[in-house]
Order: structure tokens, then C-alpha cells, then sequence
């Protein structure tokens, strides 16, 4: 079971996926979001596509997929959190959680263009496995705590202008994290208990060519430690969206160019799909 959300930005219309085959959620809820997930809207879902309770959508195969969780109120990200990421970024691998913000209207659909933003140089592609938030998380008393709060992941794009970020930062990074557009995700929102996220393949390519590969078992702060160490000082809520850091093979490494109008880059994770963006100028 994957849902989605199909249409023009704005209107989205909610679907739920069984196979190749898109029902409309319409019915059951105005959108995939904070409150629909916190409202058990994923059981609700399972239980209507069992009963056959949900209309086909027929012309969605020709309709534009959007983000897969509407706006969240939060987009949260964890920076170095694969050893060798941060040795090419030039760091030691960090012994606490590093944490910056995107803006939330950086999440796009995982198909629209990506647009280099006026005067940038250095826009770098990151792929990432994204937790989505199930329940509102505040101090929470342990990590077996921390996993029955997420309800589900996502693939995401942290695209990142890396002089805003690192050079003229002022030391905070979500200056060159927050540009229109930085933050493709889906296709699908995959709910927790249908892809084993500890344990899956990443990729990212530009112009076909391979740039990242690794596995989620490398991260440095595992998913639950991400969740239960965020609750201990903000709160999170429903339909909040958390990255969990990206693997080595990004432009900031010095072996690649950054991003250029012309390029396409695809992303992908095993169980969540595939991404492709085509860089454009602004």
C-alpha cells in the first residue's frame, strides 16, 4: 500500500495505491496529512481498499504527482549522519545529533523541475530517506517509544546551495537549505510497517551517471535515536517530515560539478521509489 497525492500543485487529489492500481481517498479524507495520519487515517485506508469501498481513479496514470504528505508544519534534517559524508565534507563524524531546518514550502513533487536559484554556483543534490511523523512527539521516554510515533517514510531530495550553507551561512545552514523547490519528495509515502527502512538501498545519479550508493544500516544516528533525540527538545507533529541525512557522493566532495541547467538528476530507495528533476535556470 503507497499513497499519493495527483493533480496541480494545490489541488491534489489523495490516492491510495494497490499495485498499478490508484484509488481516490477523497472520500475518506481532504488530504494526506497531519491530520489525516493522526487520526489512524492509514489503518482507516487499509481497511476501506480491503472492503472495496474506494473508487478507482482512472485517468491517473496521465496526472502530475505531487509531494505524497501535504505541507508539513515542520521539515527537520539531520546533517552528517554517514561517516563518510562527513569526512568528504571535511568533518569528523559528529558524537551528537547535528540538526538544521528546510522551509516547509520547499516540498515539491519528486517530477518538478528544480531550478538553480539566482547567483548560486553550488547547488548539490542529497538523497535521503525522510521519516513522516504519526503522532504528536514530546519528550519521549525511549526509542521503542520513538518508532510507534512514525508513520511511514518517504525519499526526499535535500537540495543544497552550498556557499549559502557553509560560506556565507553565519554558521547556520538552512540558508542555503531553504530556496523554492529544495525539497523534492516521494513519489509515494510508504506507511512504517510495509518497507523496512533500517535497512534500504540509496541512489542518487546525474545524467545517468552514478553519484550515491549506500544503505540506511549506515547511518550514524539510527531512525528511532532520530526521533526520540528531536522529541527531547521540540515537539513534533503529524505530518512533520524528518531527513535523515545523506551518503558520499555529492557535488560539496570536489569530485563531481554541481548542478547546472540542462542536468537531470534521479534519485531512488528501495521500497520508495524514484525521483527525476530536471535542472533548470531561474
Amino acid at each position: 500500500m503507497r499513497f499519493a497525492r495527483l493533480g496541480s500543485p494545490g489541488t491534489e487529489t489523495p490516492v491510495v495505491f494497490d499495485g498499478d492500481q490508484a484509488y481516490d481517498l477523497s472520500g475518506l479524507t481532504a488530504d494526506v496529512d497531519g491530520t489525516f495520519l493522526a487520526s489512524d487515517g492509514v489503518a482507516r485506508s487499509r481497511s476501506a481498499l480491503a472492503a472495496g469501498t474506494l473508487p478507482l481513479l482512472p485517468e491517473a496514470a496521465a496526472m502530475r504527482i505531487g509531494a505524497p504528505i501535504a505541507r508539513p508544519s515542520a521539515v527537520y534534517c539531520i546533517g552528517m549522519n554517514y561517516a563518510a559524508h562527513a569526512a568528504e565534507s571535511g568533518s569528523e563524524p559528529p558524537t551528537d545529533l547535528v540538526m538544521f531546518m528546510k522551509a516547509p514550502n520547499t516540498v515539491v513533487g519528486p517530477f518538478d523541475d528544480v531550478a538553480i536559484p539566482p547567483g548560486s554556483t553550488k547547488t548539490d543534490w542529497e538523497v535521503e530517506l525522510g521519516i513522516v511523523i504519526g503522532h504528536r512527539a514530546s519528550y519521549l521516554p525511549s526509542l521503542a517509544e520513538a518508532r510507534r510515533h512514525i508513520a511511514g517514510y518517504v525519499l526526499a531530495n535535500d537540495l543544497s546551495e552550498r556557499d549559502w550553507q557553509i560560506a556565507v551561512s553565519g554558521g547556520q545552514w538552512s540558508k542555503g537549505k531553504s530556496a523554492p523547490g529544495f525539497c523534492p519528495t516521494g513519489p509515494w509515502f510508504v506507511p512504517a510497517g510495509d518497507v523496512h527502512a533500517d535497512d534500504v538501498r540509496l541512489r542518487s545519479f546525474v545524467n545517468g551517471e552514478p553519484r550515491q550508493d549506500s544503505r540506511t544500516s549506515d547511518l550514524i544516528f539510527g531512525i528511532d535515536r532520530i526521533v526520540y533525540e528531536l522529541s527531547q527538545v521540540l515537539t513534533l507533529e503529524p505530518g512533520d517530515l524528518v531527513l535523515t541525512g545523506t551518503p558520499e557522493g555529492v557535488a560539496l566532495s570536489g569530485r563531481f560539478p554541481y548542478l547546472a541547467p540542462g542536468d537531470v538528476v534521479e534519485l531512488e530507495i528501495e521500497g520508495l521509489g524514484r525521483q527525476r528533476q530536471r535542472v533548470v535556470a531561474a
